[in-house]
């Protein structure tokens, strides 16, 4: 769990205070300026003010936060920050706002005047609906709803994608070989753009002096080229640090390329790479990667909830992967990065006491106050009757568990029972269920999680079966992609049926040499060959 005050500017506040934050972003230079948004949707912002980055209006600076009611009830779905710093801020009515440093037009704007508060950035966006927005050194980009890409700003190397060096006023399409594809994500280094499109293809252009780009030179581009280094694997996700870039595949490999001065990349030396290399081989599955244009520092989460940091880490350089004791990548820039900025907004959890959730949590499995047993492949689960049939109020909403309130509250044989045998689940499906009704948390391998989900099905449990649908995609493997695909038919989970489709169209020629391919059921399999047919696996 992150605790905001981990970044000094936020000491500044009441603790009475923190619990009315949703969201907030530490930027600026030295990490002294801070923006946030309330439960209601309000925006504030605090710290130096440097080119009027905070929006107030003026150009003090206030260690009281103060509201930008310009921006009041508008939910922020997207937020960025340049090194002027110059701020830009995506609604989730597709609204685009800006303010801030604006020497080189980052603003969108049209002039270099600075933006003292915020404005709608209009300019080629009418109509459009923006969803993302990044923002490097001095220019900026923002994604539509149609993942199209748009970049304005400094162009001295090519980063806004123009096919020139001349600095672009107002927000322009970044087309060239990015015109038929669909971004679904973008980053920015510090004079560098990157983009990941809907097929897990990356695109990079502008300053790539130390390979940052990934193309295997270092020769800058002043339009998309596509990473032929990373042709074979699907990307889900992309971030760019000062001058080096990270990427995450779907099965959970990392590579990373570009500058490697304080060792960003990971690699265990400090030599620049030209081209994507995958790091951190001998770890487990990656699931989250970090970095930030504003440093040189690198952050990793796995699969079992390690993280790892490398990189410019208090001043000293780490070249390998090392292990931390936090939960979160988020508090490897609070601790250790330089300046201390956040890598992305952060979204708020408050946890000032034990709550009854948090009790409830250390009294599951307790044979000491449990008045209940379940036996599972000859195992017990300790367990509290008054949890399992306890209902929200007013009673027409419905129960945490509405099988266990029927059984309890109906008469059934079950009723009058200490010890209730179950023989439809294993002990480990049944265990994370029970866990589940007592903490809101799924602990199971990938492979279980499809007997959860089976549960989950037969019992009616919605919110179960979408947990069960996220710990799948996670764990989703070459190996298992088609048993997964198989399970989520089976248990009619659409969703999930969508992603192991496409994963298993992405990776088809190793998941048809799968064990798990040939055992499958044969109308499922005739299903399989003929919906991949028509999505061209098999054209010439």
């Amino acid at each position: 769990m992150v605790d905001v005050t981990k970044w000094p500017i936020f000491s500044l506040m009441a603790p009475e205070e923190l619990p009315s934050i949703r969201k907030a972003c530490v930027f600026g230079s030295s990490a002294n300026e801070a923006i946030y948004i309330t439960n209601d949707d309000e925006v504030f912002v605090f710290g130096l003010n440097c080119s009027n980055c905070l929006g107030t209006g003026d150009s003090q600076s206030t260690i009281v936060p103060k509201k930008l009611d310009f921006l009041k009830g508008r939910k922020v779905v997207s937020l960025s920050y340049g090194s002027g710093p110059h701020i830009l801020l995506a609604t989730d009515d597709g609204e685009l706002f800006a303010w801030g440093h604006n020497g080189y037009s980052q603003l969108g704007n049209g002039t270099t005047n600075q933006g003292v508060a915020p404005v709608i950035v209009s300019a080629n966006l009418i109509s459009k609906r923006v969803t993302e927005v990044a923002c490097g050194s001095h220019h900026s980009m923002a994604r539509t709803n149609l993942g199209e890409v748009y970049a304005w700003g400094y162009n001295n190397c090519g980063q806004v994608g123009s096919g020139s060096t001349a600095n672009q006023p107002t927000p322009r399409r970044v087309s060239s070989c990015l015109q038929n594809k669909l971004a679904i994500s973008i980053v920015c280094g510090q004079t560098s753009s990157l983009a990941l499109v809907d097929n897990g293809e990356v695109y990079g252009w502008g300053y790539n002096g130390n390979g940052q780009l990934g193309l295997g030179n270092n020769g800058n581009q002043m339009s998309p080229c596509r990473l032929v280094g990373l042709q074979g694997v699907c990307v889900q996700q992309i971030v760019s640090g000062y001058a080096h870039s990270l990427a995450l595949t779907d099965e959970g490999l990392l590579y990373a390329w570009g500058a490697n001065t304080y060792g960003q990349l990971g690699t265990g030396n400090k030599s620049n790479q030209l081209s994507p290399l995958q790091i951190l081989t001998e770890k487990e599955r990656v699931v989250e990667v970090a970095a930030c244009h504003s440093t040189h520092t690198s952050a990793a989460k796995t699969q079992s909830g390690h993280v790892y940091m490398w990189g410019q880490c208090r001043g000293q350089s780490i070249v390998l992967p090392h292990l931390t004791h936090f939960s979160c990548t988020d508090n490897v820039f609070a601790c250790f990065a330089t300046p201390s900025v956040m890598w992305r907004p952060l979204s708020m959890e408050h946890d000032d006491f034990l709550t009854v959730a948090q009790a409830l949590k250390k009294e599951f499995d307790n044979p000491e106050t449990a008045d209940l047993k379940f036996c599972v492949d000859g195992k017990y689960i300790y367990v509290h009757k008054a949890v399992l049939k306890i209902s929200r109020c007013p009673p027409s909403l419905p129960s945490r568990c509405e099988h266990f309130r029927s059984m309890f509250q109906s008469h059934w044989n079950e009723d009058m029972k200490e010890v209730i045998e179950i023989d439809q689940f294993s002990y480990a499906v049944y265990r994370a269920f029970l866990q589940f009704l007592y903490t809101d948390n799924v602990e199971l391998s990938p492979e279980d999680a499809i007997g959860l989900l089976d549960l989950a099905t037969s019992y009616c449990e919605d919110r179960l079966k979408r947990l069960c649908q996220h710990i799948i995609k996670r764990g989703i493997t070459v190996e298992n992609a088609f048993s997964l695909l198989s399970a989520a038919v089976r248990y009619e989970a659409v969703d999930l049926e969508e992603f192991c489709f496409k994963f298993c169209m992405n990776h088809l020629t190793e998941v048809t040499q799968t064990t798990a391919f040939w055992q499958i059921d044969g109308n499922l399999l005739k299903d399989f060959i003929c919906r991949a047919s028509r999505c061209g696996a098999f054209k010439n």
